[in-house]
């Protein structure tokens, strides 16, 4: 039996978000306990971090492993892991060099800071990056100019100048700002903050044919669509197309800090001076990268990815014919429902207080939700978080 409510003593954390009177203390597979002993259904997984799931044993057991070898020799020398990760990520992509980091955010600054750098070397400083309408690229003040997301160009003025915003799956929007300043265009394939917007594979092909055609670099942010979530390890695989630069976060370390900027020989550019940071590459974060990536490599591991978005999909599509909803949309195991009101924010709130069990998901807008399970999540336990969902909605009708 779960217990009552407690409050939660929290005075000393900063406040930036609004955060229920409960403590998450324990996590197992797709299920997280709280202070009180209350289980929740968990589909949002850290927004599409934890990959596979809460206490991966690969995970635990690499993270014990190293620990007791060698945690931080400083980023001025090779460590094992380090190696390993980046020949695992150059061998299954179209990439070549890796550079290691904390968090996607500073990924993407590392591929703006890249691509600038390139600008300045092969297009005469050109340094202008077109990015779109309702994109999400990180909480830096660089990331958050680049992002499409309303008035985040200017909520810490003066804005980093140099981003242009087109219409996602609309090549005449990207032509139409291209002038001799810029550098690249930059897009996430399914845009998740947005909404869960996938990119068109007519568009991807396009738009690379058009920034090959004109001397633009293709940078893609995978940070939340990249490492297994759409069903295959990268996003752009889908698509036929071979982008020039590449950001992973989230998944990458499957709920440790871990964060990844790839690209080829011919746009890796930087020199001694120009990227670093004290934790890049640090073996205790790259060898539970390794271990994460290895599983999500293993022979039918991808293809059950596949399959489990699928019938997720046939689930949110029946829920959404059942209560006259909107339809669904998205790839593999990262989903949104689309709602006919704008009832999101009281769904999640009726999901986690929900009882016996809550139900954790996502409403990035108020007229949708946002499915980001782990990877290795349940058939049954997709189809009890829509039965669960079922019952929500009837609530609200």
């Amino acid at each position: 039996m779960n217990k009552p409510a407690q409050s939660v003593d929290a005075h000393s954390v900063m406040f930036i978000t609004p955060r229920p009177e409960l403590t998450m203390v324990e996590g197992k597979g797709s299920w997280l306990t709280d202070n009180q002993g209350k289980r929740y259904l968990d589909f949002l997984q850290g927004w599409a971090v934890n990959c596979l799931g809460h206490s991966n044993p690969g995970m635990i057991e690499a993270l014990n492993a190293q620990a007791k070898k060698l945690i931080n020799p400083s980023p001025a020398f090779y460590n094992e892991p380090m190696i390993r990760l980046s020949n695992l990520l150059t061998e299954n992509s179209c990439f070549n060099k890796v550079f290691f980091a904390n968090s996607g955010a500073e990924a993407n600054e590392g591929a703006i800071k890249l691509a600038r750098k390139w600008g300045q070397l092969n297009k005469s400083g050109a340094f202008e990056i077109i990015t779109f309408d309702h994109s999400f690229h990180g909480r830096t003040l660089a990331t958050m100019s680049a992002s499409g997301k309303p008035g985040w160009d200017t909520m810490f003025a003066p804005q980093v100048p140099g981003f242009l915003k087109a219409d996602l799956n609309d090549l005449d929007s990207v032509k139409k700002l291209v002038t001799d300043k810029t550098v690249a265009v930059m897009l996430e394939p399914v845009q998740g903050e947005g909404g869960v917007i996938p990119t068109t594979k007519e568009f991807m092909q396009s738009l690379r044919k058009f920034t090959q055609e004109n001397n633009i670099l293709l940078i893609v942010d995978e940070v939340q669509a990249g490492c297994g979530r759409t069903g295959t390890l990268f996003a752009y695989q889908h698509y036929g197309i071979e982008p020039d630069i590449m950001t992973l976060g989230k998944g990458i370390g499957g709920g440790v800090p871990l964060a990844a900027l790839m690209a080829t020989d011919a746009v890796a550019c930087f020199v001694p001076g120009d990227q670093g940071g004290t934790y890049n590459g640090n073996p205790l974060m790259v060898a539970v990268g390794v271990s994460v990536i290895e599983q999500l490599l293993a022979p039918g591991f991808l293809e059950s990815v596949r399959t489990k978005g699928e019938l997720l999909s046939k689930e949110l599509l029946a829920i959404s014919a059942e209560f006259n909803l909107d339809g669904e949309r998205g790839e593999g195991l990262l989903r949104a429902l689309m709602l006919s009101s704008d009832i999101g924010a009281k769904l999640v709130e009726l999901a986690r207080d929900r009882t016996p069990e809550g139900l954790l998901i996502n409403s990035p807008r108020p007229n949708l939700l946002r499915f980001m399970p782990a990877l290795n999540v349940s058939d049954d336990e997709i189809r009890q978080m829509c039965n669960i969902l079922r019952e929500l909605l009837k609530q609200l009708s």
